[in-house]
C-alpha cells in the first residue's frame, strides 16, 4: 500500500533492514546481485562535463569523481578523489589538494595531478556557451607539484571555490579520451566514479555497473543501476506501478505526488519520500527583444503574475511561491519581489505600461521545454498565459521544444521570454546569483551588472562563514528586482517514489539535489 515516508520514518525503516547493501539471498542461500532500475524524465543533454551545467549532472555524479563532494548527510564539501583540500593562505586565493593514492580511470590511465589540471583547464579552453566555464571566473591558473599535489591559484578571494569543485561539472576526465579542442560525442564516458557506463542509448537508458577500481567515499549498496529515460510522467509512473522500474526521481506531477501522499492506490505497494528542495523556476527576459527588452513590460509582468494561484492550480502544494532568486532554506533568502510589487494588481500593471507610453496590448511569445522539468510545465505556462491575458494588457503565444533544441535556442538569444529551472550548484546563496550574471550567464545571454559582480559578490567571497553574507545578498536581490531580467516563480519540493522493497531514498539526494544511485538498495527478505 502507499504510504508517505518522512525523512525520519524512512531512515528508521532503512535501519531495520539488517542486510541492506549486502545483497539478497537466493533460494539456495547464495547472494544475488543487486540491480536497481530508476526512471526519470531528466535525460542528459551531454555526457561531457565541460558542457554540463544542467541535469546532466545526475548521470555524471555516478560515473565521474570530483576532488571534493558531499558524502551522504554532509552539507559541507568533503574529499572525494582528494585525500584533503584546504586554503593555504589567509586571503582565500590559494587552494591546495592532495590526491588519494592509486587512482586510475576506467581505461587504465593514471589519475594524477596533471589529469586534474587538464580536466579543469579544458573547461576554460572550450568555453562552451551556456556551459560551466562561468563557475571558474575566479580561477587564475593551476599548478601541479609532483603526481599528487594540485594548487589552484585564484585571482581574488573566493570562499566558494571548494563548493565549485564539488559540482559534477568539475568531473575528472582522462586526458587521452577527452580532446582539449572539442567536446566528446561518441556516447561514452571515461571516468573514475563509483560506476562505469556500460552502455548508453540516448532517450532510452543508461546502464551502470560497479567500477571495480573505484576509490572514494561512496558506499555502494547495489551492484548495478539502469536509468530509464521517459518523455512524460505518466509512462514513468505506470512503469513503477507495473514494477518495471524500482524508483522514480524527477518526473512526478503534482497530481501524482498528491495521489501517492493521500494513499489513493492501496494495492500498488509504493512509497514516497519527500525532501526539502532548493530547485527553483523562473522566467528569463531577452534584453534584445523589442518587447521583453523594455523594462516597463518586464515590471508589468512582475506586477501581474499570481504565484499563489500558479502553485495552487498546477502544483497542488508540491511547490511554494518564490519572491527572490535565493530560495527558502538558503542564507540570504528574501521576499524582495513581494516587497516591491505586493499582491498581483492589474491597475498598477496598467499604470506601469501607460507611463512608458504603451497603450495597446503587448504581444509576447513565451517559450518552455517539453521534457526537462516534468509534465506540469505545459499547464504552468497555460496558467501564466491566462493570468497575463486576463489583464487585457498582454497577448501571449506559447511555444515549446524538447530540451536539446530548446537549449540551443535560448543560448542563441532566439526567445523573447522563456522558462528555466535551476538546481543549485551547491547549497549557498552564491549559487543562485552568480550563474545568472556576467558574460557567461547560464541563461545564454550576458547580464553585466558591475555593482554585483565587481563589488557585492567579491565581498561575500571573502567570508568563509557563509551565514554572515546575508546583507550583501539582500542588496543583490534588490538590484535584480529593479532590472527584472529574471523573474522567480516558485520553489519546489523533491520526491523519490519507489516500491516499498526499495531502501535508501531518504539518503539518495545530495545538497545539489543530485541522485546518488549507490544509496538505493533492495531490502532483504527473510
Amino acid at each position: 500500500m502507499f504510504y508517505r515516508a518522512s525523512l525520519q520514518a524512512a531512515a528508521a525503516l532503512a535501519s531495520l533492514s539488517l542486510l541492506a547493501g549486502c545483497g539478497l539471498l537466493s533460494d539456495s542461500g547464495s547472494e544475488v546481485e543487486q540491480k536497481i532500475v530508476v526512471g526519470t524524465t531528466s535525460e542528459p543533454s551531454t555526457l561531457d562535463p565541460a558542457a554540463a551545467w544542467d541535469n546532466s549532472w545526475e548521470l555524471m555524479r555516478n560515473v565521474f569523481q570530483t576532488l571534493m563532494s558531499y558524502p551522504s548527510g554532509s552539507t559541507k564539501p568533503e574529499p572525494d578523489a582528494a585525500e584533503w583540500c584546504k586554503f593555504t593562505d589567509t586571503t582565500s586565493t590559494s587552494y591546495r589538494c592532495k590526491l588519494r593514492a592509486g587512482l586510475k580511470f576506467s581505461n587504465g590511465d593514471k589519475l594524477d595531478a596533471e589529469a586534474v589540471k587538464y580536466s579543469i583547464d579544458r573547461i576554460t579552453a572550450l568555453k562552451v556557451k551556456g556551459g560551466p566555464v562561468g563557475m571558474l571566473g575566479s580561477l587564475d591558473r593551476i599548478e601541479t607539484k609532483g603526481d599528487d599535489i594540485v594548487v589552484f591559484h585564484l585571482t581574488k578571494p573566493d570562499a566558494t571555490f571548494p563548493f565549485i569543485l564539488t559540482t559534477p561539472a568539475m568531473s575528472l576526465v582522462a586526458p587521452s579520451a577527452y580532446s582539449e579542442h572539442k567536446l566528446r560525442s561518441d556516447g561514452k564516458i571515461t571516468g573514475s566514479g563509483p560506476y562505469l557506463l556500460d552502455s548508453y542509448k540516448p532517450g532510452k537508458s543508461a546502464e551502470l555497473v560497479k567500477n571495480p577500481d573505484y576509490k572514494g567515499y561512496a558506499n555502494r549498496k547495489n551492484d548495478a543501476v539502469t536509468i530509464r529515460y521517459f518523455k512524460d510522467s505518466a509512462p514513468v509512473v505506470a512503469a513503477l506501478r507495473k514494477k518495471e522500474i524500482d524508483a522514480i526521481y524527477r518526473g512526478l506531477t503534482a497530481e501524482e505526488v498528491v495521489s501517492l501522499e493521500e494513499n489513493k492506490d492501496k494495492e500498488s505497494n509504493l512509497q514516497i519520500v519527500e525532501t526539502v528542495g532548493a530547485d527553483i523556476r523562473f522566467l528569463v527576459f531577452n534584453p534584445k527583444d523589442p518587447a521583453a527588452g523594455n523594462v516597463a513590460v518586464r515590471r508589468a509582468i512582475a506586477q501581474l503574475v499570481d504565484r499563489d494561484a500558479l502553485v495552487a492550480k498546477v502544483y497542488q502544494g508540491t511547490a511554494e511561491p518564490l519572491y527572490s532568486m535565493v530560495p527558502k532554506g538558503i542564507a540570504g533568502h528574501t521576499t524582495s519581489f513581494f516587497d516591491a510589487y505586493g499582491d498581483p494588481d492589474q491597475g498598477k500593471a496598467k499604470q506601469i505600461l501607460t507611463k512608458a507610453g504603451i497603450n495597446k496590448p503587448v504581444e509576447l511569445t513565451l517559450w518552455f521545454t517539453t521534457d526537462r522539468y516534468g509534465s506540469s510545465t505545459a499547464p504552468e505556462f497555460d496558467e501564466l498565459k491566462r493570468q497575463l491575458e486576463s489583464s487585457g494588457l498582454f497577448r501571449i503565444t506559447l511555444k515549446s521544444k524538447p530540451w536539446k533544441t530548446f537549449q540551443e535556442g535560448f543560448t542563441k538569444g532566439e526567445y523573447p521570454v522563456f522558462g528555466r529551472g535551476w538546481f543549485p550548484d551547491f547549497p549557498d546563496p552564491d549559487s543562485f546569483i552568480a550563474p545568472f550574471l556576467g558574460k557567461d550567464s547560464i541563461t545564454g545571454m550576458p547580464y553585466m551588472k558591475n555593482e554585483i559582480t565587481k563589488d557585492l559578490l567579491p565581498q561575500t567571497r571573502k567570508e568563509s562563514d557563509r551565514g554572515a553574507v546575508s546583507k550583501q545578498f539582500e542588496q543583490v536581490q534588490k538590484i535584480l528586482v529593479d532590472d527584472v531580467r529574471i523573474l522567480p516563480l516558485w520553489q519546489g519540493k523533491l520526491y523519490v517514489a519507489s516500491g516499498e522493497d526499495i531502501g535508501g531514498g531518504e539518503r539518495a539526494l545530495d545538497p545539489q539535489t543530485v541522485m546518488q544511485m549507490w544509496e538505493l538498495y533492495r531490502k532483504a527478505s527473510w
